[in-house]
């Protein structure tokens, strides 16, 4: 942040600033009003790439899709990136509008070269194929790329995708199968930034409540499964394809 508000006045500097930080610290709590300081630093610094895209997620957390886009699609402009195009497609599919939604893939998936932006695309992909009522098509995509990596995926990544797939097969009533692939989701993040725990713990049967604050000064001492795969390793056959239920996905 502090690079892009160098070529701004020090004044101006410091409102845009300000404005972006309430955005960033509103954006879950009250994602409505951090839209509103993020258009304000976008008013005063619109040729600040940082500032459009703090309009766009703030827009998208709001579920203001139209506007999302419109931000996002600004930024690939400015920055010439293509790592914005999973986004854009996902409001895309929030709107409705399946056919952009298709057409714009194709364009990711020629531009983005990222490894983790082209898992992202691939997720958005089987989404916008399942709201189009072709179930098996979504899934066939995600299974595709956990059994044929076109990439090597980060670690996290990976996890993403096989919480995705996991959540499709849940969606369809495949709930032994979902859990299969929740547990390997969790397995490469450790940290719960999937939400994979949680739909374990859910399938579980429990739901765990506690203080967060209570917590908070504790130390992690968390250590991550010796078992997990690194992130240089696809996931293969050896994990999940010689059970016969995943050899009927």
């Amino acid at each position: 942040m502090r690079a892009e508000l160098k070529g701004l006045s020090s004044d101006l500097a410091e409102k845009v600033g300000a404005h972006l930080m309430m955005a960033i610290q509103l954006i879950d709590e009250d994602p409505q009003l951090a839209y509103r300081h993020a258009e304000a630093a976008r008013r005063r610094a619109a040729r600040l790439p940082i500032a459009r895209e703090a309009v766009a997620e703030t827009a998208y957390a709001a579920g203001m899709y139209e506007e999302a886009l419109t931000q996002y699609r600004t930024m690939r402009r400015m920055t010439g990136s293509a790592d914005v195009i999973p986004v854009m497609v996902n409001c895309l599919r929030a709107l409705g509008r399946f056919r952009d939604a298709l057409a714009l893939i194709a364009e990711g998936e020629r531009e983005i070269e990222d490894p983790s932006m082209r898992v992202e695309l691939i997720i958005e992909s089987a989404r916008v194929r399942i709201e189009m009522a072709q179930t098996e098509e979504g899934l066939r995509i995600l299974r595709r790329e956990i059994e044929r990596p076109t990439c090597r995926h980060p670690r996290l990544a990976q996890a993403r995708l096989l919480y995705a797939y996991a959540d499709q097969l849940f969606d369809q009533g495949d709930h032994e199968q979902a859990y299969h692939f929740f547990s390997l989701s969790a397995r490469l993040d450790p940290d719960g930034t999937t939400s994979a725990l949680d739909r374990l713990d859910e399938m579980d049967g429990f739901v765990m409540e506690f203080d967060e604050e209570e917590f908070a000064d504790e130390p992690d001492d968390a250590e991550e499964d010796d078992d997990a795969f690194d992130d240089t390793t696809s996931l293969d056959q050896a994990e999940y394809g010689d059970s016969e239920e995943a050899d009927s996905q």
